[in-house]
């Protein structure tokens, strides 16, 4: 009787590398399920564990859950955040808390150091949550860092008059143009209107497309890379099922 041994030798080299093709690709079919749901996850709790290690210090003992329960309760210093913010935002809106909020305006634009750094971060966050605001809603090709070369950038507000003024007489756009893969730094300055491709993505798409380094393009090619490895696992077993079956050598009669 032929031990396993033998039947290793005796299967194909076609079928190992079949199996070990559809072994490939079943991993990184689930690797891509999983990989972007872990990262999410991930991402959350350390957003959710943060703002509670920020929040949790204001908040008195006795009015702490973990106080009366055995264990700890995530996400109540994230409630309390968007409740005081909340209540801050309804209280500004009126006319006393405008008034106070005015006040305390007041007292930061009178301090030297502080002032530049209030009203930077000040106008940086009206501009990003603001309903109103223009900030990164447009997207734009500029032929940078060469003739032939383009590179992308985010097309924010116009230029103010002064400044407009002192440019050369065309339209101008304020252009940002992000690092790969890091996006939050960049380079920032005034391109002529006719300079700028406008593309048809939205700030999302092109900042996977940043981020990847170009590996995930807009327009759908990445969504289609998970099936693609399911097709071709299908298509390997398919191949390997239909495959007429090599009938093992007997061995020589002893």
């Amino acid at each position: 009787m032929a031990n396993s041994t033998d039947l290793n030798k005796m299967q194909p080299p076609v079928a190992r590398a079949g199996f070990v093709s559809r072994l490939r690709n079943y991993f990184l079919t689930g690797l891509i399920v999983a990989g972007p749901v872990a990262v999410t996850l991930w991402l959350i709790w350390w957003f959710v564990t943060w703002v509670d290690n920020w929040v949790r210090p204001f908040i008195p003992v006795r009015y702490r859950p973990e106080t009366y329960l055995p264990v700890d309760i995530p996400g109540f210093g994230l409630i309390i955040a968007f409740v005081a913010l909340t209540l801050l935002g309804f209280l500004t809106a009126n006319l006393v808390g405008s008034k106070l909020v005015g006040l305390g305006e007041s007292l930061l634009n009178r301090v030297p150091i502080v002032r530049p750094i209030y009203r930077t971060a000040r106008q940086i966050f009206q501009t990003l949550f603001s309903s109103s605001g223009s900030s990164f809603r447009k997207v734009g090709l500029v032929e940078f860092p060469a003739p032939g070369m383009w590179s992308l950038v985010f097309l924010t507000q116009s230029p103010s008059a002064d400044i407009s003024a002192r440019l050369p007489a065309t339209e101008h756009v304020s252009a940002f143009m992000p690092c790969t893969p890091n996006p939050t730094t960049g380079f920032f300055f005034y391109v002529p209107r006719r300079d700028v491709v406008d593309l048809d993505i939205t700030v999302e798409e092109a900042m996977q497309l940043l981020i990847s380094a170009g590996v995930i393009q807009p327009g759908g090619e990445q969504q289609s890379t998970m099936a693609s490895l399911a097709e071709t696992a299908r298509a390997t077993q398919a191949a390997r099922g239909s495959a007429p079956s090599v009938p093992a050598t007997p061995s020589p009669a002893k």
